[in-house]
């Protein structure tokens, strides 16, 4: 396999494209930097693509490692032959080389071993050779009878034993089956018992595996973990059995019948059950990544929420028996006032905690009240509206998702960030800030703990984490950091920077004051060239006396940006109202003389001009801002064709959850997103997304909410 050409034509790429990006990552370059900084060399491939090339060149280049390994296997046993070798090298998966040396791989003792140790290989060989001139088996048995093998049943058993063994162990046999199990197939489940419980709609269910959908694969299969269900597939033999019989079955001889017999105990005993547990471990797989990319995509939308900048906020986490802990921060999150009031049961100290809020509102002039959404917060979400209503000042409040928030507040980090504040006061900043800005407070939490998938414990944990640890580098990226400002957790996830090296930087910015030049980078302890060039261009000083550190253009381009302003007669002081002249030469077509002039391609021309335009931009200031309230709905409040206005909180597989300003969140059917047909919410719907909503159904009993996004009269003909 030629790893480049594999790839070329998977990602339809151009070759130079291929070789250019693997040279970049094998050259350490981190997927951040070579997305936004080698756009002449990858011919402008996003972040996604390269992280799903560099994900695909590794398995390749796995899959390279074990066919070799396999090959060298075999000819360590004198077995590889021209066939195998050509087997091997067409070999595009994994599973299927496994295939290949299954039959040659060490094996634990089977019947078909212990069968060859008593020396019955050879009535094995001439049964399953099926000549139609040898004798009856039972005559040929007769010749292998020993003290170990007392008659001819025991003898013929044995035979059978490694012909059963030998048809398994056939790579083609088993890929056609395969292939036969999963078009023809269906995943079965049945209840263990008559206890009720979530997984009732799957105790007598089947649905063909072709089709059946990943996040019901993956409740089934935790509804047999907790011992609710047992799974299996199912599916007639008769058409795995006539694979066996035509590849395996040689005419009419006196040895057709036991070949015939151990055919279908190869396919009953050894086949299926293998097969089985290799197709539901394909489903899951398939499952798996399905959500994880759902979740990850979630988790984009959910860390690029626009910030909500310089407005004094006053964070709740609410809480009964413990009180509801809160906490007011200043526009840039530092902590002004801290404390604890107890406005819900069982104290129902209302009125003592509307004086004490009323107090923190007027003496720190707060905007914005974040209400953590977990226990209690219904009744802390009535409260402040209610208190909402008697202030003098125009205050608004949002409940914000406290997923992952006990998480931070008793780890190292906080307690290194608040040495002086217990766990729940932690809490609440935490809540607070995450309103002003999302995604430099989440950037603290482990991303698994945030909690906008599904089954995200039942996924692979290692490739979970990595694919979201990349979404945050991604994000992180994207928007960039104030270099001056930036903790050490969002520092860490710059582009080429370690944990150590982050950790460093805010040493040295403590011990000299405030960065002036992003040069200065290169006096931090273990910052080398390398980790310079990668970090460099996402590290903003707003207040640098180079006007380029404000911008995200990247160091080795500022000769050619100045350049480029000079070439335009732009005075590098005005911007950007006089880089306005920059924009028109670009639109006049002149992209190419220019970039030629100045020395760069013409995608990093682009980026410099937008830079230029724009600079310090915030892509996330142009994404519609979140929803605030002032006032509260209760479940009980809701009518069947009621209209309301919400916030997507997470998108799942079959639909997605909206806050409409109740306590609980209500759920859009996938069928009732939109007229159009769609595969999946996320065509449609991003986290974040303030969306106009109709109620469907409410069941108080169960606190369940149906919406659609369909005007009523659409919804009703659907």
């Amino acid at each position: 396999m030629n790893i480049l050409d594999t790839l070329t034509r998977e990602f339809h790429l151009r070759r130079e494209q291929t070789e250019n990006t693997v040279k970049l990552l094998d050259d350490g370059c981190t997927v951040p930097f070579i997305a936004r900084y080698r756009k002449e060399m990858t011919g402008s491939l996003d972040d996604q693509v390269i992280r799903e090339l560099a994900e695909r060149l590794a398995y390749l280049r796995h899959l390279e490692e074990e066919r070799e390994r396999v090959r060298a296997a075999l000819v360590e046993q004198e077995v590889l032959t021209e066939e195998l070798s050509s087997a091997l090298d067409a070999a595009a998966t994994l599973t299927e080389i496994e295939d290949i040396y299954r039959p040659y791989r060490p094996k634990r003792r089977t019947r078909a071993s212990m069968a060859r140790e008593k020396g019955l290989g050879p009535l094995a060989d001439r049964i399953y050779g099926q000549n139609p001139n040898d004798p009856d088996p039972t005559v040929l048995a007769g010749e292998f009878i020993t003290d170990e093998v007392p008659d001819t049943e025991a003898a013929l058993q044995g035979a059978m034993d490694i012909i059963a063994e030998t048809i398994s162990d056939d790579a083609a046999v088993r890929k056609r089956l395969r292939n036969i199990l999963t078009l023809n197939g269906e995943l079965v489940s049945k209840a263990t018992g008559e206890e009720d419980s979530v997984y009732k709609p799957y105790y007598d269910y089947k649905e063909p595996l072709r089709r059946v959908a990943g996040h019901r694969v993956l409740a089934i299969n935790r509804g047999e973990r907790e011992g609710f269900l047992k799974v299996s597939v199912g599916m007639e033999p008769a058409r795995a059995l006539n694979v066996l019989y035509s590849v395996h079955l040689k005419g009419d001889s006196p040895a057709t019948a036991l070949v015939r017999a151990a055919a279908e105990d190869a396919y009953d005993r050894l086949l299926f059950p293998s097969l089985e547990r290799e197709i539901r471990s394909d489903l899951t797989d398939t499952a798996s990544t399905a959500a994880i990319r759902v979740f990850s995509e979630n988790l984009r939308q959910l860390l690029m929420q626009p910030p909500i900048r310089g407005r004094i906020t006053l964070g709740l986490d609410p809480g009964y028996r413990n009180g509801c802990k809160a906490a007011v921060v200043d526009g840039i999150g530092r902590v002004l006032q801290t404390g604890v009031i107890y406005p819900v049961p069982p104290f129902n100290k209302i009125e003592e905690a509307k004086k004490i809020v009323a107090g923190w509102i007027e003496k720190y002039r707060v905007d914005i009240i974040a209400i953590g959404n977990g226990t209690a917060s219904h009744e802390t979400e009535v409260f402040v509206a209610d208190l909402l209503k008697t202030v003098s000042r125009p205050v608004s409040y949002m409940v914000v998702s406290e997923a992952g928030a006990s998480v931070y507040s008793a780890s190292k980090l906080a307690a290194e960030e608040f040495p002086d504040y217990d766990v729940s006061l932690r809490s609440a900043v935490s809540i607070a800030r995450r309103l002003q800005d999302p995604l430099a407070e989440l950037v603290k939490i482990d991303p698994k703990s945030i909690g906008v998938g599904q089954y995200q414990h039942d996924m692979p944990q290692a490739q979970l984490s990595g694919a979201l640890d990349g979404v945050v580098e991604s994000c992180v990226n994207q928007v960039g950091v104030d270099l001056n400002t930036a903790s050490a957790p969002l520092l860490t996830r710059i582009s080429g920077l370690s944990a150590s090296i982050a950790a460093n930087i805010v040493a040295y910015r403590e011990e000299n004051g405030p960065f002036e030049t992003r040069n200065q980078l290169k006096k931090v302890k273990k910052l080398g060239p390398k980790t310079f060039e990668q970090a460099a261009g996402f590290l903003r000083i707003p207040d640098s006396r180079e006007m380029l550190d404000r911008t995200a253009v990247h160091p080795e381009s500022y000769p050619a940006t100045k350049a480029l302003l000079k070439l335009c007669g732009i005075d590098g002081n005005g911007l950007p109202d006089s880089a306005a002249i920059l924009s028109d030469k670009l639109k006049n077509g002149e992209d190419e003389k220019i970039a030629a002039a100045i020395g760069v391609g013409v995608p990093t021309l682009h980026d410099i001009a937008e830079e230029l335009q724009r600079p310090g931009r915030d892509p996330r200031d142009q994404l519609p801002p979140p929803l605030l309230r002032t006032d509260i709905l209760d479940i009980k409040d809701l009518t069947p064709g009621m209209q309301l206005t919400g916030t997507v909180r997470n998108i799942i597989d079959f639909g997605a959850f909206i806050d409409i300003g109740v306590h609980q969140d209500g759920l859009v059917h996938i069928s009732q997103i939109t007229d159009r047909f769609i595969r999946h919410p996320l065509e449609v719907l991003k986290v974040g997304d303030i969306v106009t909503v109709w109620v469907l159904n409410v069941d108080t009993r169960k606190n369940r909410i149906g919406l659609t996004m369909k005007p009523p009269k659409k919804a009703a003909d659907a």
